[in-house]
């Protein structure tokens, strides 16, 4: 199984050992996932044993500064804003907005409730492929990837679920991944991301919040996932050109992202 049991990250996973078809996986140890790394605590021994030398952060400039990541020993932080180009906080989609809007049912209410939540999370994932930001961000976590001194990689936003599930899709899509494995690892962040929140949970519903907007916030759904495959069937008509035209990466970068990350091969 990909997840890792730290107490200091939430949400955290290994891609390794995910099937790729044909023999193949995902090489272990190399590409992580995660929630932010704000209590990190780099002396935790499942943490300091994965040997992070990169830190990929896809949350806007509001949540690093409200709470600052805390880096593994040796690693570097690359600041790769997914949602740069949303400037003002009350224009942030809800992905970047999820404590603010669970401390606060009426607003919460207000602007999601009636189903717009799941609608504005169907319009933020086709932003992950066609907004400006997005691009920028997503190129710079694959180039990371196939740099070729490249060593153990973090990536993550604020839950690890959405910036975050998205990178995980392209990636393994990339890798050969099947639909069926792809969907299986971008829905598996659901329980840990219940657990994590859900303090946050509980005090929304205690204060009158409907159960069921917290969980559309807080969880992934396949129609989410859906909206950002769908953009980009319409802008590029495949993965491999939404990141070779859409992203700007090189197909000598994906080749050896490939090289790097499948076990398996020869």
């Amino acid at each position: 199984m990909p997840a890792i049991p730290a107490t200091s990250v939430a949400n955290l996973r290994d891609l390794g050992g995910l099937p790729l078809g044909a023999g193949h996986s995902v090489r272990p140890g190399l590409v992580l996932r995660a929630a932010q790394l704000d209590r990190l605590d780099a002396a935790e021994p499942v943490v300091a044993g994965l040997g992070i030398r990169t830190v990929v952060d896809l949350r806007t400039e509001h949540e690093r500064a409200e709470r600052p990541d805390r880096l593994p020993t040796g690693a570097r932080l690359l600041v790769a804003d997914v949602l740069a180009d949303h400037l003002a906080i009350s224009g942030l989609p809800p992905a970047a907005r999820l404590k603010a809007l669970l401390a606060d049912p009426a607003l919460a209410e207000e602007h999601l409730g009636g189903g717009q939540v799941r609608k504005a999370f169907a319009r933020t994932y086709r932003t992950f492929v066609s907004g400006e930001a997005a691009r920028a961000a997503y190129r710079a976590l694959l180039t990371e990837l196939g740099a070729p001194d490249a060593g153990p990689l973090l990536f993550h936003c604020s839950a690890g679920k959405d910036r975050t599930g998205w990178a995980a899709t392209v990636v393994l899509t990339l890798l050969g991944a099947d639909e069926a494995t792809v969907r299986e690892e971008y829905l598996s962040v659901n329980t840990a991301v219940r657990q994590a929140f859900a303090p946050m949970i509980e005090g929304f519903i205690t204060q009158g919040g409907d159960p069921d907007l917290a969980l559309d916030l807080i969880g992934v759904l396949p129609e989410y996932l859906d909206s950002a495959l769908d953009e980009v069937a319409i802008r590029h008509g495949s993965m491999e050109a939404y990141v070779r035209d859409g992203l700007g990466v090189p197909d000598s970068v994906t080749g050896r992202m490939r090289e790097r990350l499948t076990a398996g091969v020869g």
